[in-house]
């Protein structure tokens, strides 16, 4: 265990600018332009006799319950919005770190330095593949609420400026259990991640050059000759099923609710009363392993990873 934990430590050592410092300059970068969109906004508002927020009774004059439930809904939404954004970055960030974790050392020739110590490499799959599941996410959803909370600060301060009750704003809001929601919901993320993350890494241990060319390649290949099968009539094949079933789930499962396509055909809400937080449910979201398909693409993952350790064992060159 300690092992693993210094493997898992050194690989966010060599990719901090990925792991943290992309994230951070994403965050402060939408800060800066929602700070600029709201002095901009209220610029142009002055000029033209125009405030967005009318509807909304202001100083302590109180919310119809309507009113309170969008308000609260916005402001979750807001927040939950700015978690998403930089855990979109997250994913483009893991995606070319899977390419390149078991290709680079190959290339660079210290996989025969690190053979030559006593570490297995299930554990140092192991250790990039929790980096890429877990290191990552939990850093991008903590720079990503606190981004979603200064906005919100904002927000609130700019409604305080024009003479609204922001506490009583506030109030509507549930910034806490949207936070809880958005980390407990991690380990699900990461279970839906592994038919990409099996897939890049498995690329990136068998490639021995442009891992990232082999990665796109045979999954878009084999969908093209599946659509042309489909066209002509040979095979009873279903183009598009295997677009979505098998191409996009080898090449696109890493951005944020990657579980969404199974939860939401387990798990539907009422359309006319939906709030943020009924979306983030626990309960909802993780119905989605009820699914049978994703329990394949979490296998098929697992096994591409086991196949990658194989790989490793036996080509150390690029």
């Amino acid at each position: 265990m300690k092992t693993l934990y210094w493997l898992m430590k050194r690989e966010y050592w060599e990719h901090r600018g990925g792991f943290l410092w992309a994230p951070a300059i994403t965050a402060t970068t939408l800060l800066a332009i929602a700070l600029m969109s709201i002095i901009g906004g209220e610029i142009v508002g002055r000029r033209m006799g125009l405030f967005p927020l009318n509807d909304i009774p202001r100083g302590n004059d109180p919310l119809t319950p309507e009113q309170f439930q969008h308000v609260g809904t916005t402001l979750d939404g807001f927040l939950c919005f700015s978690a998403v954004v930089v855990l979109a970055v997250m994913a483009i960030v893991v995606f070319f770190y899977c390419l390149g974790s078991l290709y680079e050392d190959r290339k660079d020739r210290s996989i025969l330095f690190w053979e030559s110590l006593p570490i297995s490499n299930w554990k140092t799959i192991l250790s990039k593949v929790l980096s890429a599941t877990v290191v990552a996410p939990v850093i991008a959803t903590v720079i990503g609420v606190l981004f979603g909370l200064v906005l919100l600060a904002l927000g609130l301060f700019y409604l305080m400026f024009h003479g609204f009750n922001a506490w009583h704003l506030l109030g509507a809001a549930h910034p806490i259990q949207v936070t809880f929601d958005i980390i407990a919901l991690i380990p699900l993320y990461a279970l839906c991640a592994l038919p990409t993350i099996g897939w890049l890494m498995l690329c990136s241990a068998s490639a021995r050059s442009m891992p990232f060319l082999w990665a796109l390649v045979i999954p878009l290949a084999s969908n093209l000759i599946v659509w042309w099968l489909d066209v002509i009539g040979l095979l009873n094949l279903n183009a598009s099923w295997y677009f979505q079933h098998i191409t996009a789930r080898l090449l696109f499962a890493l951005p944020p609710v990657n579980w969404l396509e199974f939860s939401s055909k387990l798990h539907v809400h009422s359309p006319d009363h939906v709030t943020m937080l009924d979306q983030l449910g626990l309960a909802g979201n993780y119905a989605a392993l009820a699914a049978p398909d994703a329990w394949i693409g979490i296998i098929v993952g697992g096994a591409m990873l086991v196949a990658a350790i194989w790989l490793r064992r036996w080509r150390n060159d690029a």
